[in-house]
């Protein structure tokens, strides 16, 4: 089986571009990509235990590994929660499935945004993390909007080796990310 096109252009390029650029004095300091987290809240679970289902079964279509239902860890009374309910749904890719993730992510899901002119440098947590909000899970071509009785949006994180939103930031553009060029 071959390498995803993104491992092989991060081993090939990125390495050597960001050593260069940050002058690392070893290529095991150049950052990496560790892991992509997909999250799902699915609010209205709450009256209906279906959707949840449903979330996983998206989830899954979207990412290609299976996903998993996330429960309440606490009660909360005005919304009639309940702890330990499924309220969302979440998957974690590791390794190829993780580059093959982002490239379909980055040439064939961001593309497809309404409006789209990239994506905002706003949500990088200070540790080197990257956490992007899809609106729609419409975008991706596994999702038949045919078949989608309800839109709702995710969260999608990229989990770095990076020290500071700077190198992160420089690991994710030289992938190939589409940020948003200018103040935002």
């Amino acid at each position: 089986m071959a390498r995803p096109r993104l491992k092989e252009k991060y081993l090939n390029e990125i390495v050597a571009e960001l050593k260069e650029k940050f002058q690392y004095k070893s290529s095991m300091e150049v950052p990496k990509l560790v892991k992509i987290s997909v999250n799902k809240g699915i609010g209205a679970a709450v009256a209906d235990k279906k959707l949840v289902d449903v979330g996983v079964e998206e989830l899954s279509m979207i990412t290609g590994q299976k996903a998993v239902p996330t429960k309440a860890k606490n009660s909360i009374s005005n919304f009639k929660l309940r702890e330990g309910m499924p309220i969302g749904a979440r998957v974690t890719l590791r390794g190829d499935k993780m580059y093959e993730f982002l490239d379909r992510l980055m040439t064939v899901a961001l593309p497809r945004v309404r409006d789209f002119k990239g994506i905002k440098q706003k949500g990088f947590d200070g540790r080197g993390n990257y956490t992007l909000g899809v609106e729609e899970q419409i975008i991706f071509p596994e999702i038949s909007i045919d078949k989608v009785s309800r839109i709702s949006g995710m969260d999608i994180t990229f989990v770095t080796t990076a020290n500071t939103d700077e190198e992160s930031l420089a690991l994710l553009k030289a992938f190939g990310m589409p940020f948003v060029t200018g103040k935002n």
